[in-house]
């Protein structure tokens, strides 16, 4: 496994920087991890998705995903399209946001999504422990604007003039990738974190694609767990290089994984 930084080329992309960090876990409380990083310029559509489908997550220019030794609870999941179909609950969520005016664009970056940022991560400070907010215009350019090429998106949603939720995507040839989505706590009751992952799914749906890559489901984080209850879906077996064909499995009905 890489531990130092190096560069080197693939496909003609530059990967500017490629490390191994080992750091405090970010899903499990008391347990490190290890994380391989690659910082690459101008990834292409083609590259972006055979890194996903290998278990790898991407914010701005960089990838990574986790090489931990002793611990493989961070499960890559994806959402089989084609064969789900919209529960009675799920159904009333979209009915209930079809007044919202939604906006596809490349991401970008203005007050408006600072601002909305900010209230999220200040809510998820109280109500989840996440760590404090930090709403820097260069941390939020690095991780969701930077890097999208051709593939990246932000789908915004607006009830009248008013943003209340951002959902960062990339649509790829196969799937689409979740990327991050964060909304306005204060309109909680309309179930803006499921409802916008719905949308992709019917999105996805509308394009013909295959999956929505979920990205990855630890049992023990609260934030994650709820990928488990969307199927069908896959996981990835293990680990795969970028020269082996990774291999997914269905998960059972019982969302064991």
């Amino acid at each position: 496994m890489p531990s130092a930084e190096k560069m080197t080329t693939h496909n003609h992309n530059i990967i500017l920087k490629e490390c191994a960090l080992h750091e405090p876990c970010s899903y499990i409380p008391g347990n490190t991890q290890s994380i391989h990083y690659k910082v690459i310029q101008e990834c292409t559509k083609d590259q972006c998705e055979s890194l996903i489908l290998r278990g790898w997550r991407r914010f701005g220019s960089m990838y990574f995903r986790p090489i931990c030794q002793e611990c493989r609870k961070c499960e890559s999941l994806k959402i089989d399209v084609k064969r789900y179909s919209f529960s009675k609950s799920e159904r009333r969520i979209l009915r209930k946001n079809a007044h919202l005016n939604t906006f596809i664009r490349q991401p970008t970056l203005t007050r408006e999504h600072l601002d909305l940022f900010e209230r999220y991560h200040r809510y998820k400070h109280h109500t989840r422990s996440w760590d404090a907010p930090k709403t820097d215009p260069k941390n939020y350019y690095s991780s969701f604007v930077q890097g999208h090429g051709d593939f990246g998106f932000e789908v915004l949603y607006f009830e009248g003039e008013r943003l209340i939720a951002v959902d960062l995507i990339d649509i790829l040839d196969e799937g689409i990738s979740a990327l991050y989505c964060y909304y306005d706590p204060e309109y909680n009751h309309l179930s803006l974190g499921r409802y916008t992952l719905l949308q992709q799914i019917e999105f996805a749906k509308r394009l013909g694609l295959k999956w929505v890559y979920l990205g990855y489901y630890v049992e023990e984080c609260q934030s994650l767990a709820y990928k488990a209850n969307y199927a069908p879906s896959l996981e990835l077996i293990g680990r795969p290089e970028e020269d082996e064909i990774p291999i997914w499995r269905e998960i059972d009905e019982n969302h064991t994984l």
